[in-house]
């Protein structure tokens, strides 16, 4: 069974209050407001020093795991928002690799589920080490990305971006954090909607309604119910909408870890895994309890998985 051997996020130091963000892009003040007001958005982490190459090798270093067992890295995915990130010619997986000292590491990048490609990296990591049925073989799952476009800077309706990044070693077996259930879809009607300018309506009036129903997928196929989760780990959009989601589900918005939320705004695929250092570092995850990740990617697909930590 799929499992997280150990996960491990890097911030950066630089905070960008989101003021300054929406008055670099011109912004309407309305939005401005309803991001603090409403959305509970009031700074993302910025680095404005590094480059990709450097946000994954950073999150990479908080795994202690993978010091001494590089050997045993049997694959390195770069799950990716945005499928085209650098210039003609340069190779960052392959960078990365050599960085890290995973030279015999088949690495490549995961694209096509946007801001849930996360998930889906971790559950595609599972499967390609089942299917080589080597019990010491682990694959490096990296999430987090630059923002190198003022399209970038926010989603509008929505959220902030930010710099922050996550990395976690992927088992085929394991006792702690095993994956239960991994349940995604996608409405192709939405596939033009990234980069955003601005968001189709439809999209944000059934958006709340299918997040809900893949949770739903998800809990049901772990063959678990609702409360016995003891917390959601999601994709930091806002806190308004997961207060919709969370009526739609009857589940009290506290279950919800929304603390990194005003501080970090949204990273691209790596929310749910910043959220898991967090939330077992705040003692709200306990030896034995189930969680669920959730994450939604414009194009438009959404994903969720159920774990045991």
């Amino acid at each position: 069974m799929t499992a997280l051997v150990e996960v491990g996020a890097y911030l950066p130091e630089s905070s960008v209050a989101v003021a300054d963000i929406c008055a670099a892009v011109d912004a309407d003040p309305r939005l401005l407001w309803t991001f603090r007001r409403f959305y509970g958005l009031q700074s993302v982490r910025r680095a404005p020093d590094a480059d990709l190459l450097d946000l994954m090798v950073s999150a990479a270093g908080a795994l202690r795991t993978l010091r001494g067992n590089e050997h045993r890295v049997r694959y390195v995915i770069l799950a990716r928002t945005v499928t085209t990130a650098t210039r003609a010619g340069e190779h960052p997986v392959e960078e990365l690799c050599v960085a890290l000292g995973l030279p015999h590491a088949v690495g490549f990048t995961l694209t096509q589920h946007a801001c849930a490609t996360g998930l889906l990296a971790v559950d595609l990591a599972g499967q390609l080490l089942a299917a080589d049925a080597d019990p010491d073989a682990l694959a490096l799952v990296l999430t987090g990305e630059k923002i190198f476009s003022p399209m970038l800077e926010i989603i509008p309706e929505s959220t902030v971006m930010g710099e922050s990044s996550a990395a976690c070693l992927v088992s085929a077996g394991g006792g702690r954090d095993r994956l239960l259930s991994y349940a995604t879809r996608t409405l192709g009607r939405y596939a033009e909607q990234f980069p955003p300018q601005a968001l189709d309506p439809r999209f944000l009036a059934e958006h709340n309604d299918v997040l809900a129903g893949v949770i739903r997928d998800a809990v049901a196929a772990a063959e678990v119910n609702l409360d016995d989760l003891a917390l959601i780990l999601p994709h930091n959009v806002n806190r308004l909408s997961w207060s919709w989601t969370c009526r739609l589900l009857d589940v009290d918005l506290s279950r919800v870890y929304l603390d990194n939320l005003a501080v970090t705004g949204h990273c691209f695929t790596a929310d749910p895994f910043i959220n898991h250092v967090h939330a077992r570092a705040a003692g709200r995850l306990h030896p034995g309890d189930l969680y669920l990740m959730a994450s939604v990617g414009l194009g438009a697909t959404f994903s969720a998985a159920v774990l045991r930590h």
